[in-house]
């Protein structure tokens, strides 16, 4: 599209949000995403351009308005989790599927390798957890390990522990992103390893209905706390129209904003594992029915949900 079509089809658009204040604060945001989309749009075509300008000075203006607005302060928390991150697991859509993929891959290296290897569980997993294990399976318990702490300590730990991880998969995209990666790597060659270990000894249905309980928010969020150092890494990597140092700071503040949006969903898991995971008699339909419903939610929430807000404040634009 010419820039002139471009701006003859949205400069009334413009001037409304510029000379006409948001009755509220939900008009604000949607305003923003409006404008930003725009602005993407000006900088992919039209990037030296005085319409980037402006648009650039609107976003700016608008995103005051949002992060400065008194008014907005009392609904600030709930944007962030309606708007904010979805908008930014849309925008880093990239680094969560690199995350991913490191992810699979090592675990699928993790399979193999305790596959063709006996001794190599024992090098991840180790000695004590091996033997342990093949103590509580010989007893009739093969997930007894869960029943060892009582709950609230476990969850207590396990909170801050993956809290831990969290944090230094992030921070670790500071290194290029390297250490983003080998931190993937590691994780998912363990869980690799972990789950061909109960597969080869004939509990492998058991373990996902078990272990997956807690497992599977807790491996989506390893994953995207990788992907949030991936966005740290970037940031240095390919700054673009940016300095180095601007670029690094946005994606600093983006990397902070989604590591800090795994909060609930750690936590949440470090329930499940705490209180809820060390039910092994519990009937398979309540295990499946937690499995699913925590694989919906973040398929939902990290990868539907961003996609319709983005389709909803979609400008229409005829080329």
């Amino acid at each position: 599209m010419r820039e002139a079509l471009f701006v003859k089809q949205n400069a009334e658009k413009w001037k409304a949000y510029e000379q006409s204040p948001a009755t509220s604060p939900d008009e604000i945001a949607d305003r923003f995403i409006e404008i930003t989309n725009d602005l993407s749009y000006a900088k992919t075509f039209y990037p030296k351009s005085k319409t980037t300008s402006y648009l650039n000075g609107l976003a700016s203006l608008l995103h005051q308005a949002i992060y400065k607005n008194k008014k907005e302060n009392k609904n600030r928390f709930i944007n962030f989790w309606k708007l904010e991150l979805p908008i930014l697991f849309l925008t880093y859509r990239p680094q969560i599927i690199y995350a991913f993929l490191f992810f699979v891959i090592s675990a699928s290296i993790g399979a193999l390798s305790a596959k063709y290897d006996d001794n190599f569980i024992r090098m991840i997993m180790g000695d004590s957890y091996v033997n342990m294990t093949n103590e509580n399976i010989a007893k009739g318990d093969p997930f007894g390990v869960y029943k060892q702490t009582s709950e609230a300590p476990m969850f207590l730990m396990i909170a801050a522990n993956n809290s831990y991880v969290t944090l230094l998969m992030f921070i670790s995209g500071i290194l290029c992103s390297i250490g983003p990666v080998y931190y993937l790597l590691k994780n998912g060659i363990m869980l690799g390893s972990f789950e061909y270990y109960f597969f080869s000894k004939g509990l492998g249905l058991d373990s996902i209905l078990v272990i997956w309980i807690h497992g599977t928010l807790e491996i989506s969020a390893i994953i995207i706390a990788g992907a949030a150092g991936l966005v740290l890494g970037h940031g240095l990597l390919f700054p673009k129209t940016y300095t180095r140092f601007q670029s690094f700071k946005r994606s600093a503040k983006d990397g902070t904003k989604i590591a800090l949006g795994l909060i609930p969903i750690i936590l949440i898991a470090a329930f499940f594992e705490g209180f809820i995971t060390r039910h092994t008699e519990m009937p398979v339909w309540l295990s499946v029915s937690i499995l699913a419903m925590s694989l919906i939610f973040i398929i939902w929430y990290v990868i539907l949900y961003p996609i319709t807000l983005s389709k909803r404040h979609q400008p229409t634009q005829n080329v």
